[in-house]
């Protein structure tokens, strides 16, 4: 199986999944607000952002090791696979205790990071979060298994096993709340669901790797060790920077505003991960066939496809962007349990999605550079990026409120789109970056000309927010973007190579 046609399975296996389990996601929400209310809303949305900040602990080892076992995987070198997933297994049980560790000297603070928790003392917060952190920490136990089903460019199986985990944990949360309305029973709940699904999985990787279980392995050499080492101190400047940009925005609303909130935030952060997520799939599904085509091709190669993924990001991006834009407030209105009182202004929603949209550029380059192994060229950027958010936002939130916690945000992110193609376009490509460019300003003028039309198209449409109106204006949209991009780059090398691949798929049924 060629890698067009790992990363086709790959991605079709995550549209089911993350169709199955954001439906049931919006469902548990819903039944979540309604029965719990906002508070605890926020505070589950706090502490998910405050593990995630935990888990900066990583620091970047799983990405140097999968990126180490592209190789190996190619070659079908077991012996040397099983040398590499061993140094991957002590460093995450390592990893594992240190967040331990951390988490638990953390806890004494949370009553600084929780602004006005309505119902909530002081006790019940520091409960609720060992529990997350108990979730957080066990799963280090097992994940580094979840390395070679990647490498081999077989991320259905993670994809899958997620999947089922989610949909059993939801329906059962759904069905807790429903019956107690206790926070505690709907996060232990949770809890018990996923450490089996940790059981599980070790169980059935080693089945299916029953090599990985040998007593007799050979210890990496010192160079090998250290070309890990030195991808690994790369990535910590990344991992830090990356958690001060993208993890903070809840913290920082909790603690200059309130809880409460960052609930608000989190329902429009819930519809637009979502939708994004579809996309996303698409992208982080690709990235061990980036990883093998590196491996096994030519830079010219390599420089097509690359052409060809951005040109498909900034399609997929602009036309989920400018539909957010026109229709994520609506949706908030029509949402049970949320509703008109719960929305955000125009002014926040437009930064979140600039920050959207400028994102998944990065996502595009950020993923061709892991999988080259590009990782020291830009290690102190993240740094600087994760200063320059902390700085503006904490103190555009004192001084004009939500808003510029996203302004920060923007302006933090804005400095990787400018630097990284540079990086890339001279270590892997040894080409001039101009082009790039070139092509952002005109993606982008493109993508706002068809916004400016459809906002009149939306004044006239949507003059009362109705399910009917609603979805006309769906309709108008998809019709509209997708008809004029096809109209402007429809006859480009890169939408030709997308066709090709299309009309190949179809060809073959």
């Amino acid at each position: 199986m060629g890698r067009v046609q790992r990363a086709a399975r790959n991605i079709i296996f995550g549209y089911i999944g993350n169709l199955a389990t954001q439906l049931l996601g919006f469902v548990l929400r819903t039944v979540f607000i309604a029965h719990l209310g906002d508070t605890l809303n926020g505070v589950n949305d706090l502490y998910t952002s405050i593990l995630s900040v935990l888990s900066m602990a990583e620091l970047g080892v799983g990405t140097a090791l999968n990126y180490s076992l592209y190789g190996p995987v190619a070659r079908k070198d077991y012996e040397k696979i099983k040398s590499y997933m061993r140094l991957y297994r002590q460093a995450y049980c390592v990893i594992g205790l240190v967040i331990a560790v951390i988490g638990l000297l953390i806890s004494p603070f949370l009553p600084f990071l929780v602004k006005q928790p309505q119902g909530v003392t002081v006790r019940d917060m520091t409960l609720y979060y060992f529990i997350f952190l108990f979730n957080t920490v066990s799963s280090y136990f097992v994940a580094y298994k979840y390395s070679l089903v990647n490498a081999e460019q077989n991320n259905y199986i993670q994809t899958n096993i997620i999947t089922v985990t989610k949909m059993i944990t939801v329906t059962l949360q759904i069905a807790v709340i429903l019956t107690t309305e206790n926070f505690y029973f709907y996060l232990l709940t949770a809890a018990f669901v996923e450490l089996l699904q940790k059981f599980f999985v070790s169980w059935y990787l080693n089945r299916r790797y029953p090599y990985l279980k040998d007593k007799n392995v050979v210890k990496l050499s010192s160079e090998e060790t250290g070309e890990i080492v030195r991808k690994t101190k790369a990535l910590l400047f990344h991992k830090i920077g990356d958690v001060a940009r993208l993890q903070t925005d809840s913290m920082i609303i909790s603690g200059f505003i309130n809880v409460t909130l960052v609930g608000y935030v989190g329902n429009y952060n819930l519809i637009l991960t979502s939708v994004s997520n579809f996309v996303n799939i698409i992208f982080n599904s690709v990235l061990s066939s980036f990883g093998n085509l590196i491996a096994t091709e030519s830079k010219d190669k390599q420089y097509q496809v690359f052409k060809v993924y951005r040109f498909f990001a900034c399609w997929i991006y602009g036309f989920s962007a400018v539909g957010f834009f026109l229709l994520l407030t609506p949706l908030i209105i029509l949402w049970p349990s949320v509703g008109p009182k719960k929305t955000l202004p125009v002014a926040v929603i437009a930064c979140i999605l600039t920050d959207y949209y400028f994102k998944g550029d990065r996502i595009v380059l950020s993923n061709f550079k892991t999988a080259a192994g590009v990782f020291e060229q830009d290690k102190y950027l993240a740094l600087i990026q994760g200063g320059v958010n902390l700085v503006i936002s904490i103190v555009l939130v004192q001084k004009i409120g939500l808003i510029g916690v996203y302004i920060g945000t923007i302006i933090s992110g804005l400095i990787a789109n400018v630097t990284k193609p540079y990086i890339i376009y001279k270590a892997c490509f040894g080409r001039d970056v101009k082009t790039y460019f070139v092509d952002s300003v005109k993606y982008l003028a493109v993508i706002l000309g068809i916004l400016a039309l459809l906002l009149g198209i939306k004044h006239v449409i949507m003059q009362e927010v109705t399910v009917i109106n609603f979805a006309v204006m769906f309709v108008m949209i998809s019709v509209a973007f997708n008809g004029i991009f096809l109209l402007l780059f429809g006859r480009t090398e890169e939408f030709g190579y997308l066709w090709g691949i299309v009309r190949k798929k179809l060809g073959r049924r």
